[in-house]
């Protein structure tokens, strides 16, 4: 029952939100918004909510092309950090950059259907889907909306594969917590560095995932945008 009234609260949340005026009709990109491989050199793109491995399973809502779509200072901020990481030989890859709300929305229709756990095995075996709101995994507004969170991984430039973070991105797990000591020291090493450089760039970390950051001076700190991602905007 505890998990279901949560699942109803971020409904709720989510209906209030709805009915607040955010809109799902397709709009242009809107000024101070820019595709992050145009200002990130090298910057790789493995956005997941485009295709089918994520936790929901399926593409969502809102993602027409599989690009990375930043506010124009998180986009910069991001180049810092990928200055810093090439004298290593290291470099970035994004999983997801801005949301749009209809994304959001898709997660919790997603959440409401308890019984479709076909991605609970690699995402979410530690957690009941009822119990996801709960916890904080899924929530009725998310800061990626506002179009200046990233979630991100560390990579080797040369042969492109991921450094060993624990986890993967988007499991449902204290494990994925930064902190977590149940990782080994250079998975924590890796999650560490990347959360440094990120830090120091301006961003700030999120407690319970590792991959998950937000810009400290976002310019949009009260608005949840709805523009598709896409590319030519």
């Amino acid at each position: 029952m505890r998990g279901k009234r949560a699942i109803l609260a971020g409904l709720g949340l989510f209906l209030a939100m709805t009915a607040g005026g955010v809109s799902y009709a397709d709009e242009a990109r809107p000024a101070g918004f820019v595709a992050a491989g145009d200002v990130v050199t090298d910057l790789v793109e493995e956005i997941r909510y485009f295709g089918d491995d994520n936790f929901v399973g399926e593409p969502i809502d809102g993602y027409e092309s599989p690009v990375c779509i930043l506010t124009s200072p998180a986009a910069h901020a991001l180049a810092r950090v990928q200055e810093r990481l090439a004298a290593f030989g290291l470099g970035l890859k994004v999983f997801d950059c801005y949301r749009p709300a209809r994304a959001v929305a898709h997660f919790v229709h997603w959440a409401e259907d308890l019984g479709d756990t076909r991605m609970q095995a690699q995402y979410y075996p530690e957690v009941a889907k009822d119990e996801l709101f709960e916890h904080g995994y899924i929530a009725a507004r998310s800061s990626h909306s506002r179009g200046s969170t990233v979630d991100l991984t560390l990579i080797d430039r040369d042969s492109g594969d991921a450094l060993e973070m624990g986890t993967g991105f988007d499991r449902f797990s204290p494990r994925s917590w930064p902190g977590d000591d149940g990782v080994s020291a250079q998975q924590r090493a890796n999650r560490m560095l990347l959360q440094r450089l990120m830090v120091e760039a301006g961003f700030e970390p999120y407690e319970q995932e590792w991959w998950h950051f937000t810009l400290a001076d976002e310019p949009f700190p009260d608005h949840y945008f709805d523009f598709v991602v896409g590319r030519g905007q």
